[in-house]
């Protein structure tokens, strides 16, 4: 990030009213966490955030670093502190290039309750009762009561706050409809009977306030809000890969089913994370991070003097979008920095276009990371000089998959299942050849019933 802070953003931006908190395990301990609360308080008061991934220690890292404790995931004090109702994860594109949805693909997770505020204990044999107290209060009500007959078991405790579904839902709905998109509520609710609140906040908010612009924009033409049950949304997500769609669902599933769009669309590098809360006057607090996390592997070569080769679209995309809302906040310098980073966005798109991209994207001949630091500051220069560039390529570009450096493919089962299914053992597979292989291995598309022909979406 310092290589892209010189390089990139320092030639071009005054960032000296920009206000910077250490957040490593390091500075948290040091400050008895301090940092954290400071950083917080400053995010309410700023509205936009810029924040790098960071690392929550294991019992291991305490040890390594000399921890006083065991610090918790920033992540989660940041959504009480700015009030957090949905973390939105979508798919970055760039134009020329294939990742994997042709479409945007939107997600609304909500970004509070369920199993990551949970409350434990391993207990033994006995009776379990789960008892709410209201605070107006009234006489106490029994959520549950059970009798555990194991002699080992642990008891979970979590709850789904609903009261910021509605806000929620008007984020969620009218991203959805300025995209274009297909927006889906996603849950569990047929079993999870407590997830059917959910379902009716979204679709009360659908019915009073978007229905008639979905139905006139032609995106829901019969104005029907859909329903996913959870196990359906994760088969779709693999076969809607042209996207146009959004979803919306709890917490957890949403964490879920986020981290499959992301293996779809090549890798976490690829969408984003930004948590959107709100300040008191009613305006959004909106802090944009990359998905991927800290690529440690890459970060330890760096230790060791080797080259690496990081691809930093996702921090790129998270900073782009601070810097824009920021300029959406105070609107003094709004056009500048939006200049900025539709300038800035587009030289690093090109970048990959012209196939100067990171390793991940180029393969073998693909760029170090300093490099790709260099050649991208090189054309964000040119093009604000407005100096003419080179015209853009045609051609799609398809980066292999064998390029990530998580692939682990074996060639030898993949060529073993070919000649299976290759029946007329001529070296190809025809479309008979594959539906035999889809339907085989349980992966055919199903037909509609509604419909006379078969449509892959």
């Amino acid at each position: 990030m310092n290589l892209i802070l010189e390089q990139w953003i320092k030639p071009h931006l005054d960032i000296s009213a920009w206000e910077f908190y250490d957040l490593s395990c390091k500075s948290r301990d040091a400050t008895d966490d301090k940092v954290l609360q400071d950083a917080i308080t400053a995010g309410k008061r700023l509205g936009s955030i810029f924040k790098e991934p960071t690392v929550t220690p294991s019992a291991i890292q305490v040890k390594e670093l000399g921890l006083k404790k065991a610090y918790g995931s920033p992540n989660g004090a940041m959504r009480k502190g700015w009030k957090g109702i949905t973390i939105s994860r979508d798919t970055i594109h760039i134009e020329g290039v294939k990742l994997g949805f042709d479409r945007p693909v939107l997600f609304d997770r909500h970004a509070v309750g369920g199993e990551y505020g949970a409350g434990w204990k391993s207990v033994g044999a006995g009776r379990l009762v789960t008892t709410f107290f209201p605070d107006d209060g009234s006489s106490p009500v029994i959520c549950d009561d059970r009798v555990l007959k194991d002699l080992n078991n642990v008891v979970v405790t979590y709850h789904n706050p609903l009261d910021n579904v509605t806000q929620l839902a008007h984020h969620f709905f009218s991203r959805c409809l300025e995209a274009k998109v297909i927006p889906y509520v996603v849950t569990k609710k047929t079993v999870f009977k407590w997830q059917e609140g959910f379902w009716l906040s979204m679709k009360t908010v659908f019915d009073e306030h978007y229905k008639q612009m979905y139905i006139d924009s032609g995106i829901i033409p019969d104005g029907n809000l859909q329903h996913l049950i959870s196990d359906s949304a994760t088969m779709q997500i693999i076969r809607w890969t042209k996207g146009g769609f959004g979803m919306a669902a709890h917490n957890y599933d949403g964490d879920m089913l986020t981290d499959e769009i992301a293996q779809v669309h090549r890798s976490p590098g690829f969408i984003t994370s930004n948590l959107i809360g709100i300040n008191d006057d009613g305006t959004y607090i909106k802090e944009f991070e990359a998905s991927h996390g800290t690529v440690a592997d890459l970060w330890h070569a760096h230790l060791r003097g080797e080259p690496t080769s990081m691809n930093p679209l996702g921090l790129v995309d998270a900073l782009v979008g601070a810097l824009d809302h920021a300029a959406d906040l105070n609107s003094d310098n709004l056009k500048a920095i939006k200049n900025f980073t539709v300038t800035l966005k587009k030289s690093l798109h090109n970048t990959f276009r012209y196939g100067q991209g990171t390793k991940d994207m180029a393969g073998p001949s693909g760029l170090t990371t300093e490099e790709f630091i260099d050649k991208v500051a090189w054309r964000l220069g040119r093009y604000l000089a407005a100096q003419e560039e080179e015209v853009p390529a045609n051609e799609l570009i398809i980066p292999s998959l064998k390029f990530r450096r998580n692939y682990n493919v074996d060639r030898s089962a993949i060529e073993h299942l070919f000649a299976e299914y290759d029946l007329d053992k001529d070296g190809k597979i025809t479309v008979d050849d594959l539906e035999n292989m889809l339907a085989t291995l349980g992966f055919a598309p199903k037909k509609d019933p509604t419909k006379t022909s078969t449509k892959v979406i």
